[in-house]
């Protein structure tokens, strides 16, 4: 059996750069799933996971920002 890989002709996005949007997109669904966990964490007075699930989801930001940084740039021509 042979396997094909994407490599944008389907989509008009190269593999690189496709991977990087589904890689903000992800950072950015991360940190908005880990504030509902930081709401339930809260309600039940765990202010050890409250910690974790900030700390994860401001890791989660960053690296968005970061994606988001990387994007604008190739989308400008740099």
């Amino acid at each position: 059996m042979t396997s094909t890989s994407e490599t944008g002709d389907v989509t008009g996005t190269r593999d690189k750069d496709y991977n990087l949007i589904w890689y903000v997109e992800a950072c950015l669904s991360n940190a908005l799933r880990l504030e509902q966990y930081i709401q339930d964490a809260e309600r039940d007075k765990d202010s050890e996971v409250v910690d974790l699930f900030r700390k994860a989801q401001s890791d989660s930001r960053k690296g968005a920002e970061l994606g988001k940084q990387l994007l604008r740039a190739r989308l400008n021509g740099g």
